[in-house]
């Protein structure tokens, strides 16, 4: 035993004990969140958990206060109190040497007082504790103090039930729970149906009513333009013109609205510093909401990376803050606050999420709140509160697509009268973030220098438009109407700097299957998606290859000419 501390010998005896136990990492029980939740009562104090000192790490079996259901063994008060013979008292942890770098004491959350009774073994091997924290300094009662070892030896005794009849017991609390769980999941995709035939119904009623509205102002004043030509008046054109795309331009934000409630569009994720985006739209925000509007900015200290898209999250940003502006027409405050946060097997059946690391963004109003009932429908397709013409009811349901398909999910805290809080939960990415990159142009970029391009795409206007463009600007174009003619210019001996394809093509080849085929005979070839409608199996679920971009239709010429310009400069 030459070199084996005594310090060692215990953390093994400690370790070999909980391996007999076999409780790390299993499921809440109630025979032990009762006892946590029972010494938190009786020791009056917000935060009780029964903790098992692991290897680097400490598992709580039971925790009330918390939410989490493990920490760092680094963080831990629990492992200075197996250290004791019975129990550790702590009235104000900034004054004990032993904390005064604890970052669970200098930092979140901010712990000023512990008290742990020791569960010990029949043979007196420490493995954890019975603990009690309070996020002020103070002390316990004489009979408190007796009341924890006590509970904490009812710990010890439901840990040796658990082995001596628990095998049988916890076998069969599992095959119940997972039926139980098999029938709630049939339950709950039964309801899912019956909601989504109802939304089908306003979705298509909806979508209708407000195309038909844009398809009327862009016929309108282009037919009005038609006629002013005709009759030889060219003056005030303009007007016409910009009309017939402003209503071209909305219905383009509302087709990518409604895919992002189908959670069909293609996301462009990158490693992403959420706070700093936030604050970047502070201005903006500002002005959207208007002077009667306060917006106060909470970016939690060390928050982690998200990988999402950017554009996606500032447009679900800017949806929050206009309805919190909304919900208060007297004027009020807008608070948008992240955090980091961790998500528990409890935790996470309540916020249909997996277990894990997750960053919050939550924006409060001080508005009018929201009724169960409206909480319940919000998400859905075309339903709002606001008055006729003053909403798509398009808003939630974009962000609870993109939240999803990013992983993640939405949730709406309200009450009458108290106000709304949307809580918007994104899986952490581990790596630091992007440097922000800005391409975007205000003109046609003219880059041709006779590079030449294969254009593939079954719609023969959109083909010869982007012929046109394209070879006002220097390059050289070829058409194919479909996959198969596209392949066969690229076994030709043409040579093609850049492949343009639509995703949906029709007679059994799709964009990406042309993408792959291209690739295969010219390795390394630039591909740029076109798509109306983002077919996340042909881009890789939604996510792009190297090498790989997507423009979305409708698409303006200024950003066709900025992506070739930028992908041929490579």
């Amino acid at each position: 035993m030459a070199g084996v501390s005594e310090m060692d010998v215990r953390g093994a005896q400690r370790l070999a004990a909980l391996a007999c136990y076999e409780v790390l990492d299993t499921p809440r029980e109630p025979s032990f969140d009762e006892l946590a939740e029972l010494a938190a009562k009786l020791c009056d104090t917000p935060i009780a958990v029964v903790n098992l000192i692991g290897d680097e790490r400490q598992f709580f079996k039971a925790e009330t206060g918390l939410g989490v259901r493990e920490t760092p063994y680094d963080s831990s008060f629990c492992a200075k109190a197996i250290l004791e013979d019975e129990f550790l008292l702590v009235p104000d942890t900034t004054q004990d040497s032993r904390f005064d770098r604890n970052p669970l004491v200098v930092g979140e959350p901010h712990i000023r007082f512990y008290a742990g009774a020791v569960l010990k073994t029949a043979e007196g091997v420490p493995i954890g504790t019975l603990c009690v924290l309070d996020y002020r300094p103070r002390d316990l009662t004489a009979l408190q103090l007796e009341t924890l070892r006590v509970l904490s030896r009812q710990v010890m005794a439901q840990l040796d039930l658990r082995t001596v009849i628990g095998a049988f017991h916890y076998a069969r609390d599992i095959s119940v729970r997972l039926r139980a769980d098999a029938e709630l999941a049939e339950t709950q995709e039964a309801l899912r149906q019956a909601q989504k035939m109802e939304a089908v119904g306003q979705l298509t009623g909806g979508l209708a009513h407000d195309f038909n509205n844009l398809l009327t102002g862009m016929m309108g004043n282009l037919e009005l333009l038609q006629l002013r030509v005709a009759r030889g008046r060219h003056d005030d054109l303009d007007r016409f013109v910009n009309a017939a795309q402003g209503a071209g331009r909305r219905a383009a934000s509302l087709t990518q609205r409604l895919l992002a409630f189908s959670r069909r569009q293609t996301l462009d994720p990158k490693p992403t510093d959420v706070n700093k985006l936030i604050f970047g739209l502070e201005e903006m925000l500002q002005r959207t909401v208007g002077a009667t509007t306060d917006i106060e900015i909470v970016g939690a200290v060390g928050l982690w990376t998200a990988e999402i898209d950017a554009g996606q999250l500032e447009n679900a940003i800017l949806n929050l803050c206009i309805n919190g502006r909304d919900a208060m027409p007297d004027g009020g405050k807008l608070t948008i606050e992240t955090a980091n946060k961790w998500i528990d097997d409890r935790t996470s059946r309540e916020r249909d999420l997996p277990p894990g690391q997750y960053i919050s963004l939550c924006v409060t109003d001080t508005g009018t709140g929201m009724s169960a009932e409206t909480i319940e429908r919000a998400f859905e397709p075309f339903f709002t509160t606001k008055p006729i013409g003053q909403g798509t009811g398009l808003g939630l349901s974009m962000i609870y697509g993109f939240a999803r398909q990013s992983g993640g999910q939405v949730r709406i805290y309200s009450e009458i009268g108290e106000g709304t809080t949307v809580c918007i939960y994104l899986p952490r990415h581990h790596g630091d973030a992007l440097l922000d990159i800005d391409t975007q142009t205000s003109a046609l970029v003219d880059g041709g220098n006779g590079q030449t391009i294969l254009v593939v795409d079954d719609e023969a206007t959109i083909r010869h438009l982007i012929d046109e463009v394209l070879d006002d600007l220097g390059y050289t174009v070829i058409g194919a109407g479909d996959g198969a003619a596209g392949i066969k210019v690229l076994q030709s001996g043409a040579r093609i700097d850049l492949l343009i394809t639509d995703v949906g093509l029709p007679n059994g080849m799709n964009g990406r299957q042309v993408a792959d085929e291209a690739r295969r005979l010219r390795p390394g070839l630039q591909v740029l998606f076109i798509t109306g409608f983002a077919e996340n199996a042909a881009v890789g679920n939604g996510h792009l290859e190297p090498g790989m971009e997507l423009l979305t239709k409708p698409f303006t010429l200024e950003a066709l000419s900025s992506k070739v310009a930028t992908m041929l400069a490579r």
